[in-house]
């Protein structure tokens, strides 16, 4: 498949555990992202394809929706405060706002390892080829990531409760530039201490 297009007709691809992917979607369509295995996180970016610093914001969808949680027939907004994509069917209901994307830094930091495969990267390469620039950081919707917060504030990180075979289905707002990465961390309870696979389902609007 031709990542610099898009097809009329519905398109599918498995994206391998640790790596990246980005594909140019028309308004109308449904992305539906989906879980293969389990409790595998997927940091889900998002850029509008005729202005790339009009960009999917976690922290605006928070200030619009007043929650950190996101329901069917609700959106998510970008840095400009426009709606681009609306949540149509979610079989799992727990994402994550929070987190910015892993990065190779981060892994040094709290693992001690370096050169690490990381969200980052992953997207960071998946976008190149949309002459979409490195930002200093990506800040994602974290699909199927499961952040609890307690009374105190305090925010822990703990095992997805998607099962194999769960997924999101996204309506596009407009037309857009997406990018996903199936995280790379295995040091954490973030993907269950074991990465694996997801699949991207991309329907266009009907003509």
């Amino acid at each position: 498949m031709n990542m610099n297009t898009t097809e009329r007709h519905k398109q599918s691809v498995r994206i391998p555990a640790k790596t990246g992917y980005a594909v140019k979607v028309n308004k109308g369509s449904l992305i539906r992202v989906t879980d293969l295995e389990g409790q595998q996180v997927v940091d889900f970016v998002a850029y509008d394809a005729q202005n790339a610093n009009n960009r999917l914001d976690p922290g605006v969808t928070m200030d619009v929706l007043r929650s950190y949680r996101i329901k069917p027939g609700q959106s998510v907004y970008s840095n400009q405060y426009q709606p681009l994509l609306k949540i149509v069917r979610d079989t799992v209901g727990v994402h994550d706002f929070f987190n910015s994307a892993c990065r190779p830094e981060m892994y040094e930091v709290l693992y001690g390892k370096k050169d690490h495969a990381s969200c980052y990267h992953n997207l960071n390469q998946a976008l190149e080829p949309f002459g979409i620039l490195p930002p200093d950081q990506h800040y994602p919707f974290n699909l199927f990531m499961k952040s609890v917060v307690d009374d105190l504030g305090k925010i822990d990180v703990v095992a997805p409760d998607s099962r194999a075979g769960d997924y999101v289905e996204m309506e596009a707002l407009t037309d857009l530039v997406i990018g996903l990465s199936a995280c790379p961390c295995e040091e954490s309870s973030c993907n269950g201490y074991h990465c694996t696979a997801i699949q991207l389902d991309v329907e266009p609007i009907a003509d």
